[in-house]
């Protein structure tokens, strides 16, 4: 279900929903640079019917709305011109209002893809709003990998992964030892994504089985 959101500084964005309102749990989720698209719909649809309700807002909206991008390569340029005209700062504003639209009696939690990989891990660090963050393949965690989560953290990467190097990975556990970090064999980037080339179903399956225990743990 598509709804609108009001974040802090009066912009106004669309976000996606799934789930019961009564759920116990509920998760923020972040987008790759590919926009609210089926993925993320279908990605959101799979996780509620695991008993959360989700929300998907659209970060994207702050520049243009209605994205929806595909996996090609000049889609992927345009996610990047995209995302590098949304400030950091709104885009936080915006998790934040998604936080709040979900059901007040439901523990949050987020959990990003890609860029959102990334959101996830800002979640933990600069919002006091989620009790568990998780994070996919977020390129830009090693950058600030210095900062303090306020939450538990889970983060998955690939072994392949052309754009975050192991040595990111290295970086980041070793500044974040209380991190749980896991690499995946042979897997690349967006290797949770079934519409893309890297798709690794041995890889996805895996890390959703630790991502919704790690949930499970920390939002009760």
């Amino acid at each position: 279900m598509q709804v609108e959101l009001t974040a802090a500084d009066g912009h106004r964005l669309s976000a996606w929903c799934a789930g019961p309102d009564d759920a116990p749990r509920s998760l923020v989720m972040i987008q790759e640079i590919f926009g609210v698209n089926r993925h993320m719909r279908r990605l959101a649809d799979h996780v509620a019917a695991q008993g959360y309700a989700v929300i998907v807002p659209a970060l994207f909206d702050r520049v243009e709305r209605g994205v929806e991008l595909n996996y090609a390569a000049e889609d992927v340029a345009r996610g990047r011109e995209l995302r590098g005209k949304v400030p950091d700062a709104g885009v936080m504003a915006d998790v934040e209002a998604a936080a709040a639209a979900l059901p007040a009696s439901a523990a949050r939690g987020i959990i990003g893809y890609c860029w959102g990989g990334t959101v996830a891990w800002w979640g933990a660090t600069r919002s006091g709003s989620f009790r568990a963050a998780v994070g996919y393949y977020g390129g830009g965690v090693a950058g600030t990998r210095h900062e303090a989560p306020r939450c538990p953290v889970q983060m998955h990467f690939g072994e392949t992964d052309a754009s975050i190097p192991l040595s990111d990975v290295d970086a980041f556990r070793a500044a974040q030892p209380g991190v749980e970090v896991f690499v995946y064999p042979g897997a690349g980037h967006g290797f949770a994504c079934e519409d893309r080339g890297s798709y690794d179903p041995d890889a996805t399956a895996l890390a959703e089985g630790r991502a919704l225990a790690f949930l499970a743990r920390h939002l009760g």
